[in-house]
């Protein structure tokens, strides 16, 4: 068994307006919050998103959220 490489508190990230980013759902990611592909033989796969302005997000960690990819306080409860 791989070892998760997520935190269960949210992971701010400054994104570019109309980028794509890709949120990692498994948790192996060495490039937390993103996707660097570590999913190839797990079954959750990666969550496409961007926003229209360029802000701050704060995605989750826990990978536990019910509104991927965006943290929704569930690691509180974790």
């Amino acid at each position: 068994m791989r070892k998760k490489k997520s935190d269960n508190l949210p992971y701010p990230l400054l994104v570019d307006a109309e980028k794509k980013y890709y949120w990692c759902a498994c948790g192996l990611s060495d490039t937390q919050p993103l996707c660097n592909s570590s999913h190839a033989s797990d079954t959750a796969q990666p969550i496409e998103f961007s926003e229209m302005q360029s802000k701050t997000v704060y995605l989750c960690g826990c990978k536990h959220t019910k509104t991927p990819p965006y943290c929704d306080g569930s690691h509180a409860d974790l």
